[in-house]
């Protein structure tokens, strides 16, 4: 019996993937998250817009996990949490 832990999940820089891949896990994100948004409805293009800053400014990062062989955009928080495990 072996004591191998899983494989940690690789970061992705944004600059990497196609325009078109970044844009699909972007959405892909808002509409996992389901976050509400307060009284007014924001527009999908501009939730889309507000991610990519955030990804650009480093608040989002791009994972790789290789166990299930996806590719996820994490918060901050939750990719904190990847560093810290072992």
């Amino acid at each position: 019996m072996t004591d191998e832990s899983p494989p940690k999940p690789i970061e992705i820089p944004y600059e990497q993937l196609q325009p078109e891949t970044l844009d699909a896990l972007i959405e892909s994100f808002i509409l996992r998250e389901g976050t509400d948004y307060g009284r007014e409805e924001i527009l999908l293009t501009t939730k889309k817009h507000q991610v990519l800053k955030q990804v650009q400014r480093g608040d989002n990062k791009i994972f790789f996990d290789p166990t299930s062989e996806s590719i996820n955009l994490l918060t901050k928080q939750d990719f904190l949490l990847i560093d810290t495990e072992d």
